[in-house]
C-alpha cells in the first residue's frame, strides 16, 4: 500500500542515513564546483606552457597568455555538457529509476575528471582539443547528477526537514570551492619549491608546470571516486517504487531497511499484501499508463506555470554568479560569504520558507550591485577597498542564501513522481544556460569602453560599471519573476505540493483533495496519500486535550505500526523542525 510508506517518510525521525545520503548525494556538486573554480589557475599554466613566445609576438618577456577565446571555450564546453546531461540523465531517472542513473553519472564524472589530467598529449591543438573533449563530458556526467541528487535526497527527507537535506546536499558546492582553491595552492606551492634553483627570470616557466595542472584536475575525481561503492548501496527511492514501478512491498523493503527506527516492516507488508489483495491489484505489476505525459496540454495546464518559475529563475541568477568568477581572492569570499550564505539557507529554508528566500536575495543582491555600480568609477576603478570587497562578497552571501540555493531545492519539490528527475533537469539546463551568458558574455561585455584600457585579446565592451548596473536590473527581473510565479512548498509533502497545482488548474485553490481526476495510476496513489496525510495531520489536533503538551513542530513518529495513536506525535525532535 503507497500510502503508509509515503506517509511514513514524511512524518520519519531525522537518522543517520540522510546524513549519510547528504555526503554521497552532494559529491557531484563538490565536483562540480572544485571543476569550475580551478579552470582558471589552470588555464594560466597552460597558457604560460604552450603559448609562450608566440610566433606572433616579438615580446621575448611575455609569460606566455592564452587567448580569451579558448578561455571562453573551455569554461563554456562544460557548461554546455552539463546542459545535455541535465536534459538526459534528468529524463532517463524518470525512466529507469534514479539509483540506476546516479551510477552512471558518477563513473562518467570520475573517468572524464582523469581523463582532463592526462589529455593525451603534449602539442597545444592536441591538449586543448582532447580537454575541451573531456570537459565537455565531465559536464554531461555533473549536469546528470544534478537533477538526480535534488530528487533522491527530496524523495527520501521528511515534509519538515526536506529544505534543509536538500540545501545542505547544494552547499557542498562551497566545500569544492574551498578544495579547488586548497589543492591550487598546495600543488602549485609544492611544484615551485622543488622547481627553484638560482636566479630564474619570472617569465620562466618550468616543465614541471605540464604536470601540475593535470594534477590539479584529477584530485577533482578523488572524493567522488570514494563514494561509488555507498551509492550503489543505496536503495531506488520508495516514491520512484511505488508510484513509477508500482511496486509497493519492494518499497516498503527498501526502506524499512535504510529506516529501520520508523518502520514495522512486517506489520507493512502484511497490511500491504492484505490491501491489494482485496482491491485484486497485483503487488509488482504496473497498472494502466498515466493519464498524461510530459509533452501534452494536460501537463502544461497542470505543471507548466511551475516549470517556467523553475527554469527562468534558475536561467538569472546564473547569469549573475558565473560573470564573476574569475575574481582574485576566491578562496576569502567563499570562506567569508559564499559558504555562510549556504549554511544560512540550510537553517533558514524550511522556517521562512523557499519562496521569501528566493525574493529576499534577490533584492539584497540587486542592492549590493546598484551601490558597487553607482560609485564605481570615482571610487572602485582601478583599485579595491576594503568596503567593495565588502560589497562584493554580500552579494555572493545574498545569492547563496537566495536563489543560487533555492532554485536547486523548488524543481525537486513541485512535480509529479514520474516527471520530477525530467523537469529538474530542465530547469537545471536553462539555468546552464544562464552560466554560459555570464562566463563568456560578461566577460567580455564588462571590457573598459576605451581601446587603450582593454585586456590583451579582447575587444571594447560597455565597461564594469554598466556591466554591474545590467547584473543589478536582472536581480529585479528574478524578484519580480519569483513574486509572480514562484509558488511556496515548505512543510508540505511531495504529493500535497503537487496536488495544489492540480486543484488550482482544475477548479481553483479550494477545490479540495478529494476532488476526481481522470486517470489512474500513479495519479490515483498520490491522490489517496493526500488524503491519508491530511486525516493524519488531524489526529493531533483530536487528541490536544488529553495531550495539552504536544508539539506539533516535533512530529517524528510514523503512523505504521499497529498499536499507532494520535498521541505518538511529538514525542520525538528532530535538529531542524
Amino acid at each position: 500500500m503507497a500510502l503508509k510508506v509515503l506517509t511514513a517518510l514524511d512524518h520519519a525521525r531525522t537518522q543517520y542515513y540522510h546524513f549519510k545520503a547528504i555526503v554521497i548525494a552532494g559529491m557531484g556538486l563538490f565536483t562540480d564546483s572544485y571543476d569550475f573554480f580551478c579552470v582558471s589557475p589552470v588555464m594560466t599554466l597552460i597558457g604560460r606552457i604552450y603559448y609562450s613566445h608566440d610566433d606572433d609576438d616579438d615580446d621575448d618577456d611575455d609569460p606566455g597568455v592564452i587567448p580569451p577565446t579558448i578561455v571562453s571555450t573551455a569554461v563554456a564546453i562544460a557548461l554546455l555538457g552539463a546542459v545535455v546531461g541535465q536534459l538526459v540523465f534528468g529524463a532517463l531517472g524518470d525512466r529507469v529509476g534514479r539509483r540506476r542513473v546516479y551510477g552512471i553519472c558518477l563513473v562518467l564524472m570520475v573517468a572524464s575528471s582523469f581523463a582532463c589530467g592526462f589529455s593525451i598529449c603534449r602539442t597545444r591543438k592536441c591538449v586543448l582539443t582532447s580537454l575541451c573533449f573531456f570537459r565537455f563530458m565531465l559536464g554531461v556526467g555533473i549536469g546528470g547528477d544534478y537533477p538526480l541528487s535534488a530528487t533522491i535526497m527530496s524523495e527520501f527527507a521528511n515534509k519538515r526537514t526536506r529544505g534543509s537535506f536538500i540545501a545542505a546536499v547544494f552547499s557542498m558546492q562551497g566545500f569544492g570551492i574551498l578544495a579547488s582553491s586548497g589543492v591550487t595552492m598546495a600543488v602549485t606551492a609544492a611544484f615551485d619549491r622543488a622547481t627553484k634553483s638560482g636566479d630564474i627570470s619570472p617569465t620562466h616557466t618550468p616543465a614541471g608546470a605540464d604536470l601540475a595542472w593535470r594534477i590539479i584536475l584529477m584530485i577533482g575525481a578523488v572524493p567522488a571516486a570514494l563514494t561509488f561503492y555507498w551509492r550503489m548501496a543505496m536503495p531506488e527511492t520508495a516514491r520512484f517504487t511505488a508510484l513509477v514501478e508500482h511496486d509497493v512491498i519492494k518499497a516498503t523493503t527498501d526502506m524499512g531497511r535504510v529506516l529501520d527506527y520508523d518502520f514495522d516492516l512486517q506489520t507493512m507488508l502484511e497490511d500491504t499484501e492484505s490491501l491489494q489483495q482485496q482491491r485484486g491489484a497485483p503487488t509488482a505489476a504496473s497498472p494502466s499508463p498515466a493519464s498524461y505525459g510530459l509533452f501534452s496540454r494536460e501537463f502544461l495546464r497542470r505543471h507548466g506555470r511551475n516549470l517556467f518559475a523553475c527554469a527562468a529563475a534558475w536561467l538569472i541568477v546564473n547569469a549573475y554568479q558565473e560573470a564573476y568568477n574569475l575574481a582574485k581572492c576566491q578562496a576569502i569570499i567563499a570562506v567569508a560569504s559564499a559558504i555562510p550564505g549556504y549554511f544560512a539557507s540550510v537553517y533558514f529554508i524550511d522556517r521562512i520558507g523557499r519562496r521569501c528566500i528566493q525574493m529576499l536575495g534577490f533584492a539584497f543582491m540587486a542592492l549590493f550591485l546598484f551601490a558597487l555600480a553607482g560609485t564605481y568609477n570615482a571610487y572602485w576603478h582601478g583599485h579595491a577597498s576594503a568596503w567593495f570587497i565588502t560589497l562584493y562578497a554580500l552579494t555572493f552571501f545574498f545569492s547563496n542564501f537566495g536563489p543560487n540555493t533555492t532554485t536547486f531545492i523548488i524543481p525537486a519539490e513541485l512535480f509529479p513522481a514520474r516527471f520530477r528527475s525530467t523537469c529538474h533537469g530542465i530547469s537545471g539546463a536553462s539555468g546552464k544556460v544562464g552560466a554560459i551568458i555570464g562566463a563568456v558574455g560578461f566577460l567580455w561585455a564588462s571590457q573598459d569602453r576605451k581601446r587603450a584600457d582593454v585586456r590583451r585579446g579582447y575587444e571594447p565592451g560597455i565597461g564594469i560599471r554598466n556591466a554591474l548596473i545590467v547584473l543589478g536590473a536582472i536581480c529585479v527581473v528574478g524578484l519580480a519573476h519569483t513574486y509572480v510565479f514562484t509558488p511556496e512548498t515548505k512543510m508540505r509533502s511531495l504529493e500535497e505540493n503537487e496536488k495544489e497545482k492540480d486543484n488550482e488548474g482544475a477548479g481553483g485553490p479550494g477545490s479540495g483533495p478529494q476532488q476526481t481526476r481522470d486517470g489512474d495510476g500513479e495519479d490515483d496513489h498520490e491522490e489517496e496519500l493526500v488524503v491519508a496525510v491530511k486525516e493524519a495531520e488531524l489526529l493531533p489536533k483530536m487528541t490536544s486535550a488529553a495531550s495539552p503538551s504536544s508539539d506539533r513542530s516535533h512530529q517524528s513518529s510514523s503512523p505504521l505500526h499497529a498499536n499507532y495513536r494520535g498521541e505518538q506525535y511529538g514525542t520525538a525532535s528532530s535538529p531542524a523542525s
